[in-house]
């Protein structure tokens, strides 16, 4: 799968952390799409099913660690990884998220380099 085929969902309430992610993203031809809180990253991730999903923790509503365990547990959207980017650094967050079934844990605020390996992992 080339790059610009490939759609990254990122959630995240932060109008500018998903701006600047957009921003890293696109520059090596990624395609992006958006949701504001959790509720609406599962409804996206049914809707568009990306390729991968960068998921923030901290929103209103349904938190990043309760969305991610819905996108990895529902049928329709399990096969779509999940990468958690927080601004919360404890390994006790990082074992979390990786239990809600997240299969990576970034955190913020994230290199461009850091970011774009970790994007490759899962977008080949």
């Amino acid at each position: 799968m080339s790059r610009d085929m490939a759609n990254i969902l990122i959630v995240d309430d932060s109008k500018t952390d998903a701006f600047r992610v957009k921003n890293m993203l696109e520059e090596q031809g990624y395609q992006t799409s958006q949701a504001e809180n959790g509720e609406e990253g599962i409804q996206k991730a049914e809707e568009i099913r990306p390729n991968l999903i960068l998921m923030d923790v901290v929103m209103p509503g349904l938190n990043g660690f309760q969305a991610t365990r819905k996108i990895t547990k529902s049928q329709k959207t399990n096969s779509i990884p999940v990468v958690i980017i927080s601004s919360k650094n404890m390994e006790s967050d990082k074992a979390w998220g990786l239990m809600q079934g997240a299969k990576d844990f970034l955190v913020k605020p994230i290199a461009k380099e850091k970011l774009l390996e970790t994007v490759k992992k899962f977008i080949n």
